[in-house]
């Protein structure tokens, strides 16, 4: 895609700080990061979301992250890390381009990724799961 920035930075078109590449991604140093060490995984494959993604494809990109964060706890001594994939605006994906962030995280850190836990009423979680498992294919 011309226009996406992401597919810019793969084709070498924008300069970034690159800490791995293989044949299926680059992952790169964000350059607005959460967190000193906030790397972005990127597919080389534009693809806009998970949704989209082969799974044949999704295998190989997935393996990579295990490899990925412990490089980047090992270098940092990071206390843990959010690795984040977001998907649709709802969702707070803003670059339409598969990636994956890797947030390094440490303790009393002002990074703020929390939610407020819901719940289900009595029977609604077996009904809802057996309504998602019914349309795995």
């Amino acid at each position: 895609m011309d226009s996406c920035i992401f597919c810019k930075i793969i084709k070498g078109e924008i300069p970034s700080s690159t800490i791995y590449e293989d044949e299926n991604v680059k992952v790169i140093l964000d350059i607005s990061p959460a967190a000193k060490g906030h790397a972005i995984l990127l597919v080389k494959e534009h693809v806009a979301n998970v949704f989209e993604l082969p799974a044949e494809l999704a295998g190989k990109v997935f393996s990579v992250v295990p490899k990925v964060a412990a490089a980047i706890k090992a270098e940092l001594g990071c206390d843990g890390m959010n690795i984040l994939q977001n998907n649709g605006v709802e969702a707070g994906q803003t670059v339409f381009h598969l990636h994956i962030h890797f947030i390094p995280r440490w303790k009393n850190d002002t990074v703020n990724i929390k939610w407020a836990p819901l719940g289900y009423a009595d029977g609604e979680a077996a009904e809802l799961a057996a309504a998602i498992k019914a349309r795995l294919v």
